[in-house]
């Protein structure tokens, strides 16, 4: 029991450590800071007044390592000002697979916006109703259900990468950006570095900066899970609390850990594929339903759910 307790400490401190994604990493030793981390985890909680997404009949059951859905909104949230999502990625988990699917959304994709009556770009249910509209429209849009989400404020990622000690990818074009320069190759990104590198998309596309971003998360979440690259305790605790909401709660944080963790070995990275058109002088991107129905019947493999043959 004694070792239990231990293990389930340890691992607390790498939940608060990663944004969302250290729900699926292994542990770090954080004893001393327990009671800290329990306060953290239940300032964080966001209710959405709703048990579990209407697409499923049950709630997820995690024993039986049912698979999951989070999503990951990214806002730039100011005072005053809700801001919108810039930033859409549904990871799609299943811990029978050994496996996790990262879906980055385009911000310009033009779909129905539930709850407000008519359709515009999917970044915009945020500012319109907040982090349940968001939800409930990649939902519809998907077709699939979104168990949980983490919303991060983009402003504060730099922040997180900081806390891990900085973050390694491989960049496959050099480009300047945000007054640094990134070359080709494997680079080191310090905080700033990283949320700049991760924001540029007028040189090349959105897509390319969909890629980054996922590069970006991939990154921290590989640095994360080791211990050793967490350096300030305190400080992270403070950025979490500060900029990051979730619905999931302390226990099924562990339940996550427990049972999901070895799906975070295979990720793999998708695009929704469409095509740019001006709409009374705007720019959308415009996704078929031939597209949409074929992304939706591929995540519902991966969540284990019956497949659908026409649209929602």
């Amino acid at each position: 029991m004694r070792e239990k307790k231990h293990k389930k400490r340890k691992w607390l401190w790498i939940v608060l450590s990663i944004i969302g994604l250290l729900v699926l990493s292994t542990g770090g030793y954080a004893l001393y800071l327990y009671n800290t981390a329990t306060k953290t985890v239940a300032n964080i909680q966001e209710n959405i007044g709703r048990e579990h997404s209407e697409k499923r009949p049950q709630p997820v059951a995690f024993k039986e390592k049912e698979p999951i859905s989070v999503l990951i909104l990214g806002v730039d949230e100011r005072e005053g000002d809700r801001g919108r999502s810039d930033s859409l990625i549904l990871l799609t988990v299943n811990p029978n697979k050994k496996s996790t699917n990262m879906i980055s959304i385009p911000r310009d994709t033009r779909t129905e916006i539930v709850g407000k009556g008519k359709e515009d770009k999917i970044n915009h249910a945020y500012a319109f109703g907040g982090t349940e509209m968001t939800i409930n429209t990649v939902e519809n849009f998907l077709d699939v259900p979104v168990d949980y989400f983490v919303k991060v404020n983009m402003e504060s990622f730099q922040d997180v990468v900081n806390a891990v000690g900085g973050i390694e990818v491989n960049n496959p074009k050099a480009f300047s950006y945000g007054g640094y320069t990134f070359n080709e190759g494997t680079i080191q990104l310090d905080g700033k570095q990283a949320l700049a590198y991760s924001r540029m998309r007028k040189q090349d596309s959105d897509f390319k900066r969909q890629e980054r971003q996922r590069q970006v998360l991939q990154a921290v979440i590989s640095k994360g899970a080791n211990i050793s690259s967490i350096t300030k305790f305190g400080e992270m605790f403070k950025v979490v609390e500060n900029n990051v909401k979730t619905n999931m709660d302390m226990d099924e944080m562990w339940n996550i850990q427990e049972n999901y963790k070895d799906a975070r070995n295979s990720m793999q990275q998708y695009q929704v594929k469409g095509k740019g058109d001006m709409i009374g002088g705007i720019y959308y991107y415009i996704v078929s339903e031939e597209e949409r129905t074929g992304l939706s019947n591929q995540l519902k493999e991966h969540l284990e759910l019956e497949p659908s043959t026409a649209s929602n």
